[in-house]
């Protein structure tokens, strides 16, 4: 008989209430819901298999938390769900999937006399609710166990492409890289340091605060194309789909703003500050489950991840869209270059040692209200894949909901990207209109950088 395990210092973070995270990938399909096709395909992947996934929550006396082996019963995890989740056929299965989502959000727990995770089957929208608690895992890991239950269209019997697996690139250190990415770690260490105490944002139309993660949620998607992006970054040097990304949301961001106004007036380069998580795994992408599987593959399962204070700066009716992802390369080039991610993930694993998860939820809840939204971005199969033989159209993404009135998470699939744009509706009213500004700064961006290069060619 095995012997309880006890959960992870950031698994226990994310089972304190104000912090309590479940992550919710919408996987959408072409045709209707096989429920026996998908049960049988669960069945045989890795989830019931995973230690994690086939382990009850238990707390021992003194409320300590362990992993406690069980039996998985698949019908208890899977709920099936026939009618249509609105009333109004107008409604369409995108909007009814996403307000869906967005109550999840912030109103529905997974119960803990099963293991932390459960997929509804949405028959009536042709969609699977993958729901897995932050304690079994981060993104990346959920996410490589999500896409365990799929197969490639071109290979039926292989699993999707796994982009990113593999050890980091190396880098070369010389001795003015060394002192300027020692510079950089104190500067962003002090400032990390700062918000965590007292400095916030100014308040705008889009910063949330203490008790915003209770309220209620809307949720909308912005869709890029990934040939948009890469003609981009292309127009900027060694520019990154992640520096688009930001370029786009601090693009989109101002011209919100504008539109909506704010409660002060806004001040041109007024900084508005965005919490991101960077994988700290010596493989860059999506894990590779046959050898997660292997005791001594060495690849780590659970949450290894480090935060990141990204700032973003407000600027009225510029010119030049291209200039906003400049900058975000500049500030993102100098924060890969810091160790402010390692030393967030060492620092909370120290605080949660000597002073326990309260504490430590505390401090990482005061940065959260302190900043303005969050951001991720993982990258999914590049080819087109299969559910239980069902065809794919998109995969998105979300969590609960956090102090902040914003929460972004973008997953790429099969050349697009969806952004999962998830807000406290008293704040922002009209996430949809949030969403239109981010695909239209992008565009603006994609004819900016053609028209470069005609110019370019022209010369």
């Amino acid at each position: 008989m095995e012997r309880d395990q006890p959960l992870t210092p950031a698994g226990r973070l994310f089972l304190q209430p104000q912090l309590d995270q479940i992550i919710t990938a919408a996987v959408a399909v072409e045709l209707p819901l096989d429920v026996d096709a998908f049960k049988g395909e669960i069945k045989s992947s890795v989830i019931p298999k995973h230690p994690r996934f086939c382990s009850l929550l238990v707390r021992n006396s003194r409320g300590r938390e362990y992993w406690r082996r069980t039996a998985v019963d698949i019908d208890r995890h899977i709920i099936v769900r026939h009618p249509p989740l609105s009333d109004d056929p107008s409604v369409s299965d995108e909007d009814a999937v996403n307000d869906f989502m967005a109550d999840l959000s912030v109103s529905s727990p997974l119960p803990t006399d099963k293991p932390l995770w459960e997929v509804y089957l949405l028959m009536a929208h042709r969609t699977m609710l993958f729901r897995f608690h932050h304690a079994l895992g981060d993104g990346i890991s959920l996410m490589s166990m999500t896409l365990s239950c799929c197969r490639r269209v071109d290979e039926p019997t292989l699993p999707p492409t796994i982009a990113g697996v593999g050890a980091a690139a190396t880098r070369r250190w010389s001795v003015w890289t060394l002192l300027m990415a020692l510079w950089y770690t104190l500067v962003y260490v002090l400032e990390f340091t700062l918000r965590t105490l007292w400095v916030r944002d100014k308040a705008t139309s889009v910063r949330g605060g203490t008790g915003v993660e209770l309220w209620p949620r809307k949720m909308a998607t912005a869709r890029f194309r990934l040939d948009d992006m890469k003609r981009v970054k292309q127009a900027v040097a060694d520019a990154t789909i992640n520096d688009v990304l930001f370029g786009v949301i601090s693009c989109g961001l101002s011209r919100y703003l504008d539109i909506m106004g704010s409660p002060k007036a806004l001040q041109e380069g007024q900084q508005i500050t965005g919490v991101a998580m960077v994988n700290l795994r010596s493989q860059s992408g999506l894990q590779d489950l046959s050898k997660l599987m292997e005791s001594r593959s060495g690849t780590r399962w659970g949450n290894k991840f480090g935060m990141l204070l990204l700032p973003i700066y407000y600027h009225k009716g510029s010119s030049d869209p291209i200039q906003f992802v400049r900058r975000a390369k500049t500030m993102i080039d100098k924060k890969k270059l810091s160790l402010e991610g390692p030393f967030s993930y060492a620092i909370g694993n120290l605080v949660m040692s000597l002073f326990g998860p309260k504490i430590a939820c505390l401090l990482n809840y005061r940065i959260l209200c302190n900043t303005s939204f969050t951001v991720s971005n993982v990258v999914g199969p590049k080819e087109e894949i299969t559910a239980a033989g069902n065809p794919v159209k998109h995969i998105r993404v979300t969590s609960s909901s956090l102090p902040h009135a914003m929460t972004m998470h973008m997953v790429s699939y099969a050349g697009v990207a969806d952004l999962q744009i998830l807000v406290a509706k008293e704040i922002i009213p009209d996430p949809k209109l949030i969403a239109s500004c981010f695909e239209n700064a992008l565009l603006q961006m994609k004819e900016a950088a053609l028209a470069a290069d005609n110019l370019n060619s022209t010369v």
